[in-house]
């Protein structure tokens, strides 16, 4: 029977080493990238980002059209006429 060449049994020792230590430096690069995100700009913000300095304050509103305010007033009467109908309460 015929012994494998050391030569052989090198190369796979070497290719499983070699495996093994990129699997290490895998592990070792992802903790690396850890540490680095920890010690980044410090506590990071959770949700929406901030909002740009360019941009209108946030409870600002845009302004309505006087057709638009008619508009919302008139729907809003109805919805009121149909609950009042429905509830047998009377209007004012």
């Amino acid at each position: 029977m015929a012994r494998p060449s050391s030569a052989m049994d090198e190369r796979a020792l070497l290719e499983a080493a070699l495996t093994g230590l990129e699997l290490q430096r895998q592990k070792i690069e992802a903790q690396i990238e850890t540490v680095r995100s920890r010690l980044g700009d410090g506590a990071k913000r959770r949700g929406r980002p901030p909002a740009a300095k360019t941009a209108k304050k946030a409870n600002a509103r845009r302004p309505l059209s006087e057709a638009a305010r008619k508009r919302i007033a008139a729907a809003q009467k109805r919805r009121w006429a149909e609950y009042r109908k429905a509830t047998g309460a009377k209007g004012e």
